[in-house]
């Protein structure tokens, strides 16, 4: 089921989401001081573009350091892609198909704000995890 929710997504949403970090990433490569909110906006693009099946948690070991980055980061580019995650969320809520996918999006608005200080997981279980 993730990978059908995962298809439909990258055809109606996702690759114009992916499109808008991989962008982001780019122009924050330019100046050498954005790297780390580049290599952030990377690993959002892959997020964007196949979220069914993976999962947002904390990081134990953010800090300050990281609620800071996150102030600049939502200076330099977040504040652009949350709108974008709205303004598809919505796009995605005229269909009853696509209102699953609107919640996914929504649910990223938090995180295109406040990307630092966060991991991207899998949900899926393997083999040897504890039960």
């Amino acid at each position: 089921m993730r990978t059908i929710l995962n298809i439909i997504w990258v055809v109606f949403a996702g690759w114009v989401l992916f499109l808008g970090y991989v962008v982001a990433g780019i122009l924050l490569c330019i100046p050498i001081v954005t790297i780390p909110w580049a290599i952030a906006s990377f690993r959002l693009a892959g997020y964007a573009f196949w979220p069914f099946g993976r999962r947002v948690v904390e990081k134990p070991t953010s800090g300050v350091g990281a609620f800071l980055g996150n102030i600049i980061w939502v200076v330099l580019a977040g504040w652009w892609l949350a709108i974008g995650h709205i303004l598809s969320g919505l796009a995605l809520c005229i269909t009853i198909i696509g209102i699953p996918m609107a919640i996914a999006d929504f649910k990223m608005v938090p995180i295109s704000l406040m990307p630092l200080g966060k991991d991207i997981v899998s949900t899926r279980r393997g083999p040897f995890d504890a039960k």
